[in-house]
């Protein structure tokens, strides 16, 4: 088990930052693990932890800062934190027995003890100076985080989860542009206008949506919103028990999927049918 001491949580400061260690590049900024030229795949969670550790590597850090900086104070089990510095040792090539990257100090805390190069960058450039995104021909759009409206800080994995699936799942369209997950995930937590969303991020629709789970039943729902003037064009929502196989939501799915076939986006070009929904289903079997 963790300890439990209390320090002040290391914080972004006033600089972005890049770090090197082993064959790896962390970026703060935009919110990517990469082995080489290859991006490594890392729930928004885990990466927040693998930040978080890297940064305070100088010291050993409890239970309550990690709590702290990656749930924000909220109390979580013994078994997701351990499966967040599971899911964090592999993302980097580490594991419990070697503990090459992440130690872990019985009744302490963890510390981070690789070597570490750092470049940095300013984390907010004079507004003068800054380029916003070019917006990209043809419809593009983005997923933000799903608000876990369970009640149960556990449950946010599960919503962060259905995002990525959704994500993947528009990724797969061809003409349509999709925002990194990292990118978008930036805005987890925050009360934000979508119409920042769309200047910031460069797109001209954003999705987003809620996941609320209870007992065996599960809600999931949907938004997709024009990023320029904050207008709903589609939403929808799904319900069903948390047992159910994939298959048995597909009906319902279906009957949705042909009810809102399409939305037009442009005079000439349409945003794929809101084939993402289904995809997330796949997550409640």
């Amino acid at each position: 088990m963790l300890g439990s001491a209390t320090h002040s949580a290391a914080g972004p400061g006033l600089f972005d930052l890049t770090y090197h260690f082993n064959d790896l590049t962390l970026d703060s900024e935009r919110r990517e693990l990469r082995r080489g030229d290859a991006l490594v795949a890392v729930e928004p969670q885990v990466f927040d932890l693998l930040e978080f550790l890297i940064r305070a590597r100088d010291r050993v850090v409890s239970r309550d800062e990690v709590l702290a900086a990656v749930w924000h104070g909220r109390i979580v089990s013994e078994a997701t934190l351990s499966s967040r510095v599971n899911a964090a040792r592999t993302a980097i090539g580490d594991n419990g027995e070697a503990q090459r990257l992440i130690r872990t100090l019985p009744r302490k805390g963890l510390r981070f003890v690789g070597d570490v190069r750092e470049d940095s960058a300013p984390a907010h450039p004079v507004a003068g100076n800054a380029t916003p995104p070019r917006p990209s021909e043809g419809p593009s759009i983005a997923v933000l985080p799903f608000t876990n409206m369970s009640g149960d800080p556990e449950q946010d994995y599960f919503a962060d989860g259905i995002a990525e699936d959704i994500t993947t799942a528009l990724a797969r369209c061809s003409r349509l542009t999709v925002i990194a997950r990292n990118s978008a995930f930036t805005y987890k937590g925050k009360a934000v206008d979508i119409r920042q969303v769309g200047r910031e991020l460069g797109v001209g629709y954003v999705l987003e949506g809620s996941v609320r789970r209870g007992g065996n039943r599960l809600r999931i729902t949907g938004q997709l919103i024009d990023a320029s003037s904050g207008a709903h064009l589609w939403a929808d929502r799904f319900d069903g028990a948390v047992s159910s196989r994939p298959r048995a939501w597909k009906p319902r799915l279906s009957a949705s999927t042909r009810r809102w076939r399409s939305i037009r986006i442009t005079r000439r070009r349409l945003l794929p049918r809101p084939i993402a929904m289904r995809c997330a289903m796949s997550r409640a079997g």
